[in-house]
């Protein structure tokens, strides 16, 4: 019997120069996770480990999620696709996308006739 999709919480920061993309993820290793940029698409997947069996069945209640996932976003333009960063601690996989800087096109004056 395959377990249903799960998918982990996730905050998205705007700042000044760069996105901030926040995974709710606790029990996995960094070794665990995927994360690609591909065509616009920021693609972030996590794979969890399976118990052995003789630890699965002691539990008399198991409430803890323990799925892998796989999780995409559509990137903004303003994004720079090859510089990424990410770091995973206390359960937590942040990921910084740098932006380029915003150029807004020069003021232009519009006769009216």
């Amino acid at each position: 019997m395959t377990r249903p999709e799960w998918t982990p919480a996730v905050n998205v920061i705007e700042h000044d120069n760069n996105y901030e993309i926040e995974v709710a993820a606790p029990g996995l290793k960094k070794e665990d996770f995927n994360v690609e940029v591909e065509n616009g698409v920021l693609t972030i997947t996590g794979k969890a480990r399976e118990e052995d069996e003789e630890r699965r069945k002691h539990y008399t209640r198991r409430e803890f999620n323990m799925r892998s996932f796989s999780h995409s976003f559509t990137l903004p333009q303003d994004v720079v696709h090859d510089d990424v960063a990410a770091k995973y601690e206390e359960g937590i996989l942040r990921l910084m996308l740098k932006r380029t800087e915003r150029k807004l096109p020069p003021k232009k004056k519009v006769l009216i006739k």
